[in-house]
């Protein structure tokens, strides 16, 4: 059986993406002629046609459509391939400092992959409240902080915008009960200032059913039926949902999440990690607060 060739694939897939020849050969920077004499090898090569031909552009076949999402696989990982291969290896100490709040949902996968993929980089993660975060980066213990900004007064990359929200259990619903039960911080101006200053602004009867100092202790607090707490709305636990208006909750704040870098310099090590914060953070969008 003569193997397919990958050169041909790549072209099946920007004319099956494209749907005309035409804008496949512009796509890939090649002549009309040689593309459709591609495809045509291709076809011989399996012996029964993949593209139907239209009097605009092209339609796959059955056949053609069957092989579409082999074609992906193999161009993608080709790509991948490459990227990895010709990727210069990086090395050197990195030093993250993480928010609470995403110590236990957006981040942990991207790090540890970072951390597999480039084996000379030493890989240093600090998880501490956005106000630790900011003075280890002036005393220079970390490289990189991910700091929430509730009050947008922070300088840095605005990787999104990730508003604060209670977040209520589907199954014991402890928003109805009156005094509400809440998770509040210890130690925390932000907890006094915007979490617990937004139930009394709104008459809301609550007490202070779950007292700690990290998000992921919420989470527990949330899930398990002991208290609504406030959130970000990316971290909501599965089984949990946020309260909105219609529910008489307001949303806490609209906070920005900021990557802010040490002023003392850099390395391609530390520009890499950056990359990949950018990249956990990018499904969350930024723009308008909401």
């Amino acid at each position: 059986m003569q193997p397919l060739d990958s050169d041909l694939m790549r072209s099946f897939l920007a004319v099956a993406d494209c749907g005309s020849v035409t804008a496949a050969a512009d796509r890939l920077f090649r002549t009309q002629s040689a593309v459709s004499l591609q495809i045509k090898r291709l076809e011989d090569s399996l012996g029964q046609p993949l593209f139907h031909r239209q009097a605009r552009g092209v339609a796959l076949t059955p056949r053609g459509e069957q092989l579409l999402p082999y074609a992906r696989r193999v161009v993608a990982l080709l790509d991948e391939a490459a990227i990895a291969l010709r990727e210069k290896p990086l090395v050197g100490p990195v030093r993250v400092g993480i928010s609470d709040e995403y110590s236990g949902t957006v981040l942990p996968r991207a790090l540890a992959a970072f951390d597999e993929r480039h084996e000379g980089v030493q890989v240093s993660v600090r998880v501490d409240h956005s106000t630790a975060q900011i003075a280890a980066l002036e005393a220079d213990e970390i490289d990189l902080g991910v700091i929430y900004d509730w009050a947008y007064v922070q300088e840095g990359e605005v990787l999104c915008i990730d508003p604060t929200v209670w977040v209520t259990s589907l199954t014991h619903a402890q928003h109805l009960r009156r005094p509400v039960p809440v998770a509040v911080y210890f130690r925390s101006q932000w907890s006094r200032d915007y979490a617990e200053m937004s139930l009394d602004r709104h008459g809301i009867d609550w007490r202070a059913a779950w007292s700690c100092d990290m998000a992921a202790g919420f989470r527990v607090a949330v899930t398990n039926g002991m208290a609504i707490a406030p959130l970000s709305r990316s971290t909501i636990p599965p089984g949990c949902r946020e309260l909105t208006a219609e529910d008489g909750f307001p949303i806490v704040d609209s906070a920005r999440v900021v990557l802010r870098r040490n002023p003392r310099g850099t390395s391609p090590a530390i520009e890499g990690m950056a990359e990949v914060l950018r990249a956990a953070f990018a499904p969350l969008g930024g723009g308008k607060p909401g």
